[in-house]
């Protein structure tokens, strides 16, 4: 009975077990009153932090974050043969003239392209597309009838939690997926480095919704350690596009991450 006791006092005192889940109200302030959410999955210690865990559960549609998932789908079944083949836009006019190009996943990545990605999906075609993100347990795994669509208007969605869990997996190699894959992603995803972090990232923006919902996913890599994040916004427009990463950023920083 005394060693049960004994047992049960250790377990209680434990800082960070297994799915630990962190909520951080105080970093709400850093959102300057625009609603939003932040997750922080620690991959060694598979440990959350959240600010606004509500929100944070919530699915929306992914937008170009999911360039993350169609650029790993496009590699693994060989639609794309690797991140410099060159792919056609289709000539038609954009909203952005960096899209009128034809480009490879290497520029139209960090571009986020639509076109290039629109026909990239269209090479990996619905069925394949449909049994990768099983695969991958990407979000509610909903591609609905147009394979060049979903991700931007949906039925597809995924929560913060999930993005956030989803890139560190990435970034550790450990999706169901070849290593070659998952590293080219890697590759074309690296924003920068500095003060010993070195930062992934993706961003994305919906349209179609009102509020408009403003994306940044990513993860760090820090003294041998991974860390994967999401964070979403309510946006009004383009005036809001810098507030996705200079509020991520923010909260990185003040985590002393990045």
């Amino acid at each position: 009975m005394l060693r049960l006791l004994l047992t049960l006092l250790c377990l209680c005192v434990l800082p960070a077990r297994a799915g630990f889940t962190d909520e951080r109200p105080d970093l709400q302030s850093l959102f300057g009153g625009t609603p939003g959410c932040f997750v922080l999955y620690d991959l060694g210690a598979d440990r959350l932090l959240l600010v606004n865990p509500e929100r944070a559960q919530r699915r929306y549609i992914p937008a170009s974050t999911f360039k993350l998932a169609n650029s790993l789908i496009a590699l693994e079944t060989g639609a794309v043969h690797d991140a410099d083949e060159v792919i056609p836009y289709g000539g038609r006019p954009q909203p952005f003239k960096a899209w009128e190009k034809d480009m490879p996943m290497r520029e139209a990545f960090p571009v986020s392209s639509v076109p290039v990605y629109q026909e990239i999906a269209r090479r990996i075609g619905l069925p394949r597309m449909q049994a990768m993100l099983r695969r991958l347990d990407y979000g509610n795994r909903r591609t609905g009838p147009a394979a060049d669509r979903f991700w931007l208007d949906g039925p597809l969605q995924i929560s913060a939690v999930e993005q956030a869990r989803f890139a560190a997996r990435l970034a550790q190699g450990s999706l169901p997926l070849s290593a070659r894959s998952q590293s080219t992603v890697r590759e074309i995803a690296r924003v920068g480095s500095r003060d010993g972090s070195t930062l992934y990232g993706k961003t994305g923006w919906v349209f179609g919704t009102q509020p408009q919902i403003g994306w940044w996913v990513g993860w760090i890599e820090r003294e041998g350690r991974v860390y994967g994040f999401a964070l979403n916004i309510d946006m009004q427009g383009e005036q809001d596009i810098g507030r996705r990463t200079q509020i991520g950023e923010a909260i990185l920083g003040k985590l002393e991450l990045y």
